[in-house]
């Protein structure tokens, strides 16, 4: 019984470090070859974290459906440092970073699946913690063209 409180006091901590994709929007059409801000929200936690790390990556998705970001990330966009802060100009966003990533010129046109994984250390012990989460946008080619969308989580 004792295990169990533990086991769920673990998941409930690292529930509470949970990250959001701000932008783009689900359902959102980027252009293959030009620069996008992909906006990382991670809200307030009564937990300690150090962040580690944070990879953007963006995965075309084939006939078959998405694959999900834990098993391919696709074309990595960022790898490195994230320090989510508060805005200077809104008072509203919850702790973030922006990040200017360029959409590869070779990706497919149509539904894609754009992941960010991130990993902190979680309290004092401390623990890591690996979470990927994901939103799916339209990709156009410089025409404009573009296939049907669909959303799905990690």
């Amino acid at each position: 019984m004792r295990s169990a409180l533990i086991l769920s006091s673990l998941a409930a901590l690292a529930y509470g470090q949970s990250i959001q994709i701000g932008a783009p929007a689900a359902g959102e059409t980027i252009t293959a070859g030009s620069n996008i801000t992909v906006s990382v929200f991670k809200p307030n936690s009564l937990t300690g974290s150090t962040e580690v790390s944070l990879i953007l990556a963006i995965n075309s998705c084939s006939d078959g459906g998405c694959q999900s970001p834990s098993n391919v990330l696709g074309n990595v966009l960022y790898m490195g440092e994230w320090q989510p802060d508060y805005s200077n100009t809104s008072s509203s966003l919850p702790p973030h970073q922006n990040f200017t990533v360029q959409v590869p010129d070779s990706l497919q046109n149509g539904t894609a699946t754009l992941s960010a994984s991130h990993l902190a250390l979680i309290g004092a012990g401390p623990y890591p913690d690996l979470e990927i989460v994901n939103t799916t946008v339209n990709v156009a080619n410089a025409n404009g063209t573009v296939a049907n969308m669909t959303t799905s989580d990690a």
